[in-house]
């Protein structure tokens, strides 16, 4: 069985940053493919980030140029660095295993002045 884990989230205020973590159990997170998720208010999930089973790291929207995606092979999990804060970016960030079709209890960012 799959569990995902995220953690990192806070309060932060515009321009700064934070790094979440997704922490992978029950696989490696070598060889499978891992998506991050933001959720605001009123809200469908939106897809922000992926990172390919082959290492390789995706963005959509806003999150182009200012989020990298990386990979923790000691730890079992995958790395979501984001840049340049801004409010818009307010939300709860989930990880998903598309391969499993599962998601972790997510963690809240909070972007304000």
């Amino acid at each position: 069985q799959v569990q995902l884990v995220e953690s990192g989230g806070g309060s932060v205020q515009p321009g700064g940053s934070l790094t979440l973590s997704c922490v992978v159990s029950g696989r490696s997170v070598t060889g499978t493919t891992l998506r991050w998720y933001r959720q605001t208010p009123g809200k469908q999930r939106e897809l922000v980030a992926t990172m390919s089973a082959n290492g390789v790291g995706d963005y959509t929207g806003s999150a182009k140029g200012r989020f990298i995606n990386s990979r923790d092979n000691a730890k079992n999990a995958i790395d979501l660095q984001i840049n340049s804060l801004k409010p818009d970016d307010t939300g709860i960030y989930y990880c998903k295993s598309t391969q499993f079709n599962t998601w972790g209890q997510g963690t809240q960012v909070t972007v304000s002045s």
